[in-house]
């Protein structure tokens, strides 16, 4: 099993559930920052701390138009955090598969 293969930016649970989310809609699309934070039931605080960290390395694009009450900041995902999503995933079956040999059932009059 290789853990190191386990990106630490998309490892931790909300920074995980943000990409998945955006790694559902169709490639550039968008979801604005308030519908994503009610989708993933965080708060403005939690979301934006996390969305820093996803885009400080390339994982997503955030966009604002307008000025005060009337601004919309649009979130997308990048082709390399949907690249970093799938090497994840991948990483994930690995270490899952090779628990599932380990602890398969033998067969009877094996040992």
């Amino acid at each position: 099993m290789d853990t190191d293969a386990l990106d630490p930016v998309i490892h931790a649970p909300a920074r995980l559930r943000i990409v998945v989310t955006l790694a559902a809609l169709a490639d550039g699309d968008s979801l604005s920052f308030t519908r994503l934070g009610d989708m993933l039931e965080l708060t403005p605080g939690n979301l934006i701390t996390h969305l820093r960290r996803l885009e400080d390395v390339g994982y997503l694009t955030s966009e604002t138009t307008g000025n005060g009450r009337a601004s919309l900041t649009s979130i997308t995902l990048t082709r390399k955090g949907r690249v970093a999503l799938d090497t994840y995933t991948n990483a994930l079956r690995d270490i899952l598969g090779g628990l599932q040999a380990t602890n398969a059932p033998h067969s009877p009059g094996h040992t």
